[in-house]
């Protein structure tokens, strides 16, 4: 599609962001109260979510999908929270 449309960089802004939040994981490397946010529990998770439930979803939206599934499944941000804020993200990209 990218080359359809002459996109030169087909990656979304937002990917640099993603990439630092995992990294900012990977650095903390926690392992507390029950949850294990080592770099390779968190990465494990990830390919298993992208190749199966995730597998219909391109690439780097699976990633993006897999990420925000095991922060709720992990109880480090719940269903309503995460609603809220991607509301409030939706609203200042459509007032652009």
């Amino acid at each position: 599609m990218a080359a359809k449309y002459g996109v030169e960089n087909p990656l979304p802004p937002w990917k640099t962001s993603l990439d630092g939040l995992c990294d900012a994981l990977d650095a903390a490397s926690c392992q507390s109260g029950g949850r294990d946010f080592s770099f390779q529990a968190r990465r494990d998770e990830e390919d298993v979510l992208s190749a199966t439930r995730y597998r219909s979803v391109p690439y780097p939206e699976n990633q993006l999908l897999a990420l925000a599934h095991s922060l709720v499944a992990r109880g480090v941000i719940d269903e309503t929270e995460l609603r809220q804020r991607l509301a409030v993200v939706r609203a200042r990209l459509e007032a652009q």
